[in-house]
């Protein structure tokens, strides 16, 4: 695309915010597309292998943090962001006491409901439509954590929050759970004033990490993040970290569960993310049996479809091998004892050891 001429001012973009809203964004912001000074960070984090197997972000290497490269034209960046907290105010309290249960599965609060990066990038591309409407056609292209793209930082630039320890955006009226979205465009547009920082001295979400992923403040090694392990990785868990990854079968929350800023977490005002197939109350067990055809079934229109049903399996293996035993987890795993896959059996052998020696 060619970078357009006109400029847009600050009560244009007030009406972009408007139109925004309308389509269920909770906050829009705009940032300018200069990251140079970001470059030296993702440089050091790729060097010291904190991708793990995500090969894909060292294969882009600085496109991430040159938007003009990743799409040509590109000199404004508007981000928005959709709350997804769950509708029980005492929603962190039931988290926590999920993760209590060892027989219950966790799934990450973000995947209860449908698939975002769907609905997002289907809303940011109507709000496109909406400004082509106005002004006529232009260059722009809209991602939501599908691209090379430095969401965080063009959101923190755009003044939807702050980076917090554990590297989520953060925002005072509304803590951590929210998405971002992301259009690159050809427009012009005024740049709103970075958010400044407000963590301070605590760290309580490098405390609360299970497996120590938060290496240091403002740094995440993904290699041991729980996310990581269960939604990105495609083999074998490492054994070291299969203990501290507890009931969690699908990503994890500590950091935010531990974060005094999610007090003010929002709840989602769209449909689309309300719970879906009892996943919030699910057991381990009652999950373990699902066949490939149910998994297929239940999972359509979920982030959680992607991870496909072998490696549901790998997670739920691990999950009842930290279940603390007993006939009906034992029963579960001997039923998959036999599984197919290499990377199934060896997680299923794993974990009836451990439910066998409780």
């Amino acid at each position: 695309m060619t970078t357009r001429e006109a400029r847009f001012d600050a009560a244009w973009v007030d009406r972009l915010r408007q139109w925004a809203s309308g389509l269920g964004f909770a906050a829009l912001g705009v940032a300018d597309v200069d990251l140079s000074d970001a470059e030296p960070g993702l440089q050091a984090w790729l060097d010291a292998g904190c991708h793990g197997e995500m090969d894909y972000m060292a294969r882009h290497g600085m496109r991430r943090a040159r938007p003009s490269e990743l799409v040509p034209g590109t000199v404004s960046a508007v981000m928005v962001s959709v709350d997804y907290a769950p509708q029980d105010p005492d929603w962190v309290a039931r988290a926590w006491e999920t993760l209590e249960a060892r027989e219950r599965a966790y799934v990450s609060r973000y995947a209860l409901g449908r698939d975002y990066h769907k609905v997002l990038r289907s809303r940011l591309q109507r709000l496109a439509e909406r400004i082509a409407a106005e002004i006529g056609p232009f260059g722009h292209r809209v991602f939501c954590d599908s691209a090379p793209v430095l969401e965080v930082e063009l959101a923190r630039r755009a003044g939807l929050g702050w980076r917090g320890k554990h590297t989520l955006l953060l925002d005072r009226q509304r803590g951590s759970t929210f998405f971002l979205g992301t259009l690159y465009t050809d427009l012009i547009l005024p740049a709103d004033a970075p958010a400044s920082a407000h963590c301070g001295s605590c760290e309580r979400c490098l405390t609360a990490c299970p497996t120590g992923a938060i290496v240091a403040p403002y740094r995440v090694d993904a290699r041991r993040c729980i996310s990581y392990l269960t939604i990105e990785l495609e083999g074998a868990i490492p054994v070291e970290l299969r203990a501290p990854m507890g009931n969690r079968i699908y990503g994890c929350d500590d950091c935010q569960l531990a974060c005094p800023w999610n007090r003010w977490a929002r709840p989602a005002q769209l449909d689309d993310f309300a719970v879906r197939h009892r996943l919030d109350a699910a057991g381990l067990v009652e999950l373990f049996a699902w066949s490939p055809e149910e998994f297929a079934q239940r999972m359509a229109g979920s982030p959680i479809r992607r991870i496909g049903h072998e490696r549901w399996l790998r997670n739920l293996a691990v999950a009842l091998g930290n279940a603390g035993g007993g006939p009906e987890v034992v029963a579960a795993l001997r039923a998959r004892a036999d599984d197919p896959s290499p990377l199934v059996r060896e997680h299923v052998a794993w974990a009836l050891g451990r439910a066998l020696g409780a």
